[in-house]
């Protein structure tokens, strides 16, 4: 490329740079048509002009009947049953969250975003539910139908597929609520367990001094009767029974005594002596009493060879 091509090229940029320039200076001289161009006087008109607004949506508007427009303005369905126990659920979950964490702040019912999209999205439901109830008997009072057609199909927004998903993770979500709500409880019954034993335990021990007391004072002479021994017998085989009966049914029910390990081999078992004191007893074969044991190779071929 010569240096002339290369001049004439940067004329061409230095042209397009300085469009602005001389179309303002063409406004100046007056070269430019008029109306193409308005002159900026630092005013600005209303931008929410609401006399014009209005009197534009009226020139526009359609004077067609309800059947063609179908807009309705109606207030919100009753609270149906399964969406206030829906409700009640999740404000108990999101208490539960701030209870749980220490690093997640208090928010209010009311001031709680997630609580607030739930509820946004329940008035949607029954806004919908109203307006179809309402919109329903109009139609059917118009004498218009409102049987869906057989050969009508709604297209789904999501596939079948993801909304199996959806319903799958709802499902483990709900399945992780209650394993929690049932540990939780055991826990609970296990905290009321220790309390009650702590409490049973420090009775036992207040009436314990309580008769050792009487009794110094049955010694010094305070007391003329020994009928608090009485009671303290009655007490004692009281909780001896009691301690009997826990004994039984920790017996029956599989509570007492050593269970783990119980299936595995020991020394002898694995020797196969367990299993000769077996065969013993149910051959009525005494401990001390020897056993046939098979002869060996050798006294076997020669007993074959006198035969």
């Amino acid at each position: 490329m010569s240096e002339f091509e290369l001049e004439d090229s940067g004329s061409e940029f230095d042209s397009d740079d300085n469009s602005d320039a001389e179309l303002q200076a063409a406004f100046e001289r007056g070269d430019l048509k008029p109306g193409l161009n308005v002159e900026f006087n630092g005013q600005r008109n209303k931008i929410n002009d609401i006399t014009k607004l209005l009197a534009k949506t009226q020139a526009i508007r359609l004077d067609l009947p309800w059947v063609e427009r179908l807009d309705m303005i109606n207030n919100l369905a009753p609270l149906a049953p399964e969406l206030a126990v829906q409700l009640e659920k999740h404000e108990q979950k999101r208490a539960n969250q701030f209870k749980g964490n220490a690093k997640i702040p208090y928010v209010r019912p009311e001031e709680d975003p997630v609580l607030n999209d739930f509820k946004r999205e329940m008035m949607f439901h029954r806004q919908a539910q109203s307006a179809v109830l309402e919109g329903i008997q109009r139609l059917h009072a118009l004498g218009l139908k409102t049987r869906r057609p057989d050969d009508y199909f709604a297209e789904m927004a999501k596939t079948d597929e993801h909304m199996q998903k959806v319903r799958s993770n709802l499902m483990a979500k709900q399945q992780g609520q209650q394993k929690s709500e049932r540990i939780k409880q055991i826990r609970e019954q296990r905290k009321m367990g220790k309390m009650l034993a702590k409490q049973t335990k420090v009775q036992r021990e207040a009436e314990k001094k309580e008769m050792l007391d009487k009794l110094k004072k049955f010694r010094k002479g305070k007391l003329k009767n020994l009928d608090f021994l009485e009671d303290a017998k009655a007490l004692e085989s009281k909780q001896k029974q009691t301690a009997a009966n826990r004994k039984l049914r920790n017996k029956k029910f599989g509570f007492g005594g050593k269970k783990k390990g119980l299936k595995r081999n020991t020394k002898s078992s694995a020797a196969g002596l367990d299993s000769e004191k077996s065969t013993r007893r149910q051959r009525g074969v005494k401990a001390g009493a020897s056993v046939n044991k098979r002869l060996g190779k050798s006294r076997r071929m020669k007993a074959k060879g006198k035969k």
